[in-house]
């Protein structure tokens, strides 16, 4: 069966008109005006990297079911799941896909009425509607059948795989490997105060904490809100491994990515932007060559928030956590080191005069005994990325006035 029309990206236009664009193109039933869209998940579309197999998962997918069970950021009556190939260099074959609570009997997704698609590279498709009843935080399970050789192009996560076209059970292997969905809309009858978007490297990603846990500090404080707040903010996660502010790299840079990971997603109001620590640090195998200087992230900074502040998205800098308890000593080479760029980035970030406020994560992980280490407790092996724990503490230091003041008042501990 022919698959429906597909969408390839075009050069950034107006929200209202992106969005009549896909409800035309993809043929989507007309929804109540009352009601309004939000992303609930997020996951930046990046480059095939190979390195499933390093994780335990197959390196290429073929005639096999991948299944995602994605935290859902807000209750939903509703949902629509994107699925990306933007960075892809074959066609994306879905042959079938479905989603449902997880637990629950799940439902076909449709694409302009079909069942099968092929997105080519470059594409998106985004599903027509499917009515379902989602509470806030609950775990949404999509399943996508992958006939035909597969090198799927988003960012790292958990999934289970099952041969053929049979939707992995519950207990089956919980793998790390690169997903097919980038995003899944939540429609609800009003807006929230906020819709966050936390963006930056493998500290936002959370590929640190445990696995299919959902213990990333956008996930916690996603929660932390909700539970103090419902139904009032809206975190999701378009972090990546490895991401850079200014230059591309294993992904796309920050700066280059934010029309496809931010501004083509309903109802965003503000980004915490939290990255730099790839850009500085030393480069090559032996770590002997410069990274990037202050002045050039400093230039991407201010780069991204001018972006996104013409859009009426305020951004929040995110101070940089510490790095010193890595085990992986730099060698030294002229000029400064990467914890002394690191540094005056953080007085940058501090200053104000680039962002619409600032959230210090190096106070919230910093070590009082000894200062520019994440504290005993807080980290995983490599001294820099937090664990659980780290997660944690992230989230906690984030007063959500720095979102929508006078909403709520969340607890800190």
């Amino acid at each position: 069966m022919a698959g429906p029309p597909f969408l390839r990206r075009r050069p950034a236009r107006p929200l209202a008109a992106l969005l009549v664009s896909l409800s035309v193109t993809l043929g989507a039933p007309a929804v109540a005006a009352a009601q309004v869209w939000v992303p609930s998940w997020l996951a930046s579309p990046m480059p095939w990297r190979n390195e499933a197999a390093a994780n335990g998962a197959p390196s290429l997918l073929r005639n096999v079911t991948l299944r995602q069970d994605l935290l859902m950021a807000s209750a939903a009556t509703a949902v629509r799941v994107r699925f990306s190939n933007e960075l892809g260099e074959a066609p994306l074959v879905i042959g079938r896909a479905e989603a449902g609570l997880k637990g629950e009997a799940a439902r076909p997704l449709r694409f302009g009425g079909a069942t099968h698609l092929a997105i080519p590279p470059g594409g998106f498709a985004l599903s027509d509607p499917l009515a379902l009843a989602v509470p806030a935080y609950a775990e949404l399970t999509v399943s996508a059948y992958l006939p035909e050789e597969t090198r799927p192009a988003v960012r790292l996560g958990p999934m289970r795989l099952a041969a053929g076209d049979a939707a992995p059970a519950d207990d089956a292997p919980l793998l790390r490997g690169q997903g097919v969905v980038s995003a899944v809309l939540a429609q609800r009858p009003t807006a929230p105060a906020a819709v966050i978007v936390a963006v930056g490297d493998s500290i936002t990603e959370g590929g640190s904490a445990t696995l299919g846990a959902h213990r990333a500090w956008p996930h916690q404080l996603g929660r932390r809100l909700e539970d103090a707040c419902p139904g009032a903010f809206v975190v999701v996660n378009a972090g990546i491994g490895g991401n850079m502010v200014a230059s591309d790299g294993r992904s796309p840079s920050l700066v280059s990515r934010l029309e496809r990971d931010v501004l083509a997603m309903p109802g965003v109001t503000h980004v915490v932007l939290m990255a730099g620590l790839n850009d500085v640090r030393q480069k090559g195998p032996a770590r002997d060559r410069p990274g990037a200087g202050v002045d050039e992230v400093a230039a991407g900074y201010r780069q991204a928030a001018q972006a996104l502040q013409s859009h009426h998205i305020k951004v929040i800098g995110g101070v940089l956590t510490p790095i010193l308890a890595s085990p992986v000593a730099e060698p030294a080479i002229p000029g400064p080191t990467t914890d002394d760029k690191r540094r005056s980035l953080n007085a940058l970030i501090r200053q104000g005069a680039i962002f619409d406020g600032v959230i210090d994560f190096e106070a919230a992980l910093d070590d009082p005994v000894r200062p520019g280490r994440i504290r005993a407790g807080a980290h995983r092996e490599d001294g820099y990325h937090p664990n659980d724990e780290g997660h944690r503490l992230m989230a906690e230091a984030i007063d959500a006035d720095v979102f929508a003041p006078d909403t709520c008042s969340p607890s800190r501990p």
